[in-house]
């Protein structure tokens, strides 16, 4: 598939590549790694061959190679480089950098290949929260300056997705003798479902019982499940479902609904830097990322 025509501001390079704009401007007037193109109205801009350029650059600068050294080296030789350090597997970060470019190249094999090697050599959980996860906020800024098209953000997101499952179904069932039960859900219109799946495997790996209900579940429908099934602990991540108001009439009715159960909940309407202001009762517990929900379990 090939990869979509952009032009991006040096804001949006700082944006996608973590390198500060005042930084790529030094490396552009000092040693020439960019070369910008300007519109019919000469404002200046930047393509897809220049994101990956930068993304190559910025991986072999945060391993010590010099800029000057780098600034030699040809568009072939740069991409080697880099690529032998992503063969290293030394740092959980620099895979993100080269999941990057594989989307930025539209390479389908290359990126399956980096996600399945990195949970060879890192781990699913360091792979998950360390790799994919930042991966994925940075695939949103990504779609946001419009380098992929919502279609191609679903297509990576849902191979992430059947990773997550291929490893929730080799832990089996979970322990049926297990005491606590845990409902894992959605609020009505919440799609963004990796982080629930995620929490999914981390209840059935520590041997829970799980009740998983998915996406967009109807508030009735909630209360309906939880009256029958009496579970333990509720898990849900809200993202974009609710307006600051929606979340905060959310979080009454379940205080109101689910007093009896523990709840732990997250997601950016939750613990983001715009998060509603709320008081937590003592059973709804937020966490602020999956290392605060494995202290939770």
């Amino acid at each position: 598939m090939k990869a979509m025509a952009v032009k991006f501001s040096i804001k949006d390079l700082e944006r996608l590549s973590g390198v500060k704009a005042h930084t790529l401007r030094i490396w552009e007037q000092r040693y020439e790694l960019l070369q910008p193109r300007r519109t019919s109205t000469n404002i200046r801009y930047y393509n897809n061959e220049d994101l990956k350029k930068i993304l190559n650059v910025s991986l072999l600068n945060s391993h010590g190679y010099k800029i000057s050294s780098i600034a030699g080296l040809t568009n072939e030789n740069l991409s080697k480089e880099a690529g032998k350090l992503l063969h290293k597997f030394e740092n959980e970060s620099d895979q993100i950098e080269g999941l990057m470019v594989s989307l930025l190249d539209w390479d389908e094999a290359k990126f399956e290949e980096t996600i399945k090697n990195a949970i060879t050599h890192f781990g699913l959980e360091n792979t998950i929260e360390k790799i994919v996860f930042p991966f994925l906020r940075q695939l949103g800024n990504m779609w946001q300056v419009g380098v992929v098209s919502p279609a191609q953000e679903h297509f990576i997101s849902n191979l992430i997705r059947q990773k997550i499952v291929v490893e929730i179904d080799k832990l089996g069932i979970g322990n049926r003798s297990a005491e606590k039960l845990v409902m894992l859900f959605l609020p009505n219109n919440e799609l963004h479902e990796m982080g629930l799946l995620y929490a999914h495997y981390l209840c059935r790996k520590k041997g829970l019982r799980c009740l998983y209900l998915g996406q967009s579940v109807p508030f009735d429908d909630l209360l309906n499940v939880y009256a029958s099934a009496e579970p333990d602990i509720l898990i849900t991540i809200l993202t974009s479902c609710f307006n600051e108001e929606d979340t905060i009439d959310f979080l009454n009715k379940s205080k109101a609904a689910f007093g009896k159960s523990k709840m732990y909940i997250s997601g950016r309407l939750i613990v983001g830097e715009s998060a509603a202001p709320y008081t937590y009762p003592s059973h709804i517990k937020p966490f602020k990322d999956f290392d605060d929900f494995k202290h939770l379990l």
